[in-house]
């Protein structure tokens, strides 16, 4: 295994990446998260373009959505699964030439296929980067038997030292988790109402709500932090670089799943053979490869993940087994409706109201 980003690295480009984008090909223009303009994941589309992409950056998919119902103009944006009925209906995207994606037949069906990412037959979405959301957790500070439970996010005593993502998908993740839900797709109004009550349990403990894994990293790395709700980037990057740090997707209510990708953003400026070269060269085994070894997220190519060894995929905490599926809540899109609530109800958590 080797790790590529080093937390330092990945919060000095987050934060320069915040006010900024990176202006290359002008050709291709990326709207997409700070990280991804790594050069390691799209090899083939400079090498046969000459140049990386223009990237430009968000933090979150709200702000995407607005910005491009503003009038922002891009060709590719990485949104994750959840926002892609909404995108389409909104007429943000356009639909895919599958014919054009040399890959799409090595894509994982379970993602490919959601119907939900389609309309009128067509595709709207090319899933790339998949991965958990989970208890992470430092291992001097607490122990395995603390955070059996995901009721150790609202224990009083864990006041100040835990940190959940400013994130809306991964937020109501927990909150449905802790209350015992596992599809909220069915949600009902009480258990939407028991799901955020427990994040208001947990908002007095929180020492700050991250953005982005580098500075969730400098936070655990400092002890401010010991308990939090994190990505799979965090253990792999923090345990590459020795520091104390378990995660713990077993816990008695689980953890949780997602899978975000690109699509094709309708009235695009750019060029839309260098689209399909992005998307092609970001499909590639080698790129697969780099995305689980460097970053510890999975992809969706699942040819190529399956020459990887359980060790592998282990050690990134991307294993897989009847007992973990079982208690996983899998970010599907969710109604229009519970969408809305959803933003509503975690902009007023947040505020401590």
């Amino acid at each position: 295994m080797y790790h590529y980003k080093t937390a330092g690295a990945l919060l000095a480009t987050a934060l320069f990446a915040a006010t900024t984008s990176f202006a290359a090909d002008a050709d291709l223009v990326v709207f997409d998260w700070a990280g991804y303009e790594d050069p390691e994941f799209f090899t083939t589309y400079t090498a046969k373009n000459g140049d990386a992409p223009t990237f430009a950056f968000f933090g979150d998919e709200e702000e995407a959505f607005q910005k491009l119902r503003s009038g922002f103009k891009a060709d590719a944006a990485h949104p994750c699964s959840q926002s892609i009925p909404k995108w389409i209906e909104a007429g943000l995207l356009d639909p895919l030439d599958t014919s054009r994606i040399t890959r799409w037949n090595e894509l994982e069906p379970g993602f490919r296929d959601i119907e939900a990412f389609k309309k009128d037959g067509q595709n709207y979405f090319v899933p790339i980067d998949w991965g958990n959301t989970a208890t992470t957790y430092n291992t001097e500070l607490l122990t395995d038997a603390d955070v059996a439970s995901l009721q150790a996010f609202a224990d009083p005593k864990n006041e100040g030292r835990i940190s959940v993502g400013d994130n809306l998908d991964d937020a109501y993740a927990l909150g449905f988790l802790a209350t015992g839900v596992t599809d909220w797709t069915k949600a009902t109004d009480a258990e939407f109402k028991a799901a955020s009550d427990f994040l208001r349990k947990v908002h007095p403990n929180v020492r700050a709500y991250w953005s982005d894994g580098a500075s969730l990293a400098q936070l655990m790395q400092s002890g401010e932090v010991y308990l939090a709700w994190a990505w799979n980037e965090t253990f792999s990057t923090m345990t590459a670089e020795g520091h104390p740090i378990a995660m713990k997707r077993d816990t008695a209510e689980g953890s949780s799943s997602w899978v975000c990708g690109f699509v094709n953003l309708a009235n695009s400026p750019g060029s839309e053979d260098k689209f399909y070269d992005f998307i092609n060269a970001w499909l590639e085994p080698a790129t697969a490869d780099y995305l689980v070894n460097a970053w510890g997220y999975g992809h969706s190519n699942a040819k190529a993940m399956a020459t990887m060894s359980e060790e592998d995929l282990a050690a990134v905490g991307l294993n897989s087994s009847a007992s973990l599926r079982e208690h996983t809540l899998w970010q599907a899109p969710v109604s229009k409706e519970l969408r809305e609530k959803m933003i509503a109800e975690f902009e007023l958590i947040k505020a401590g109201f």
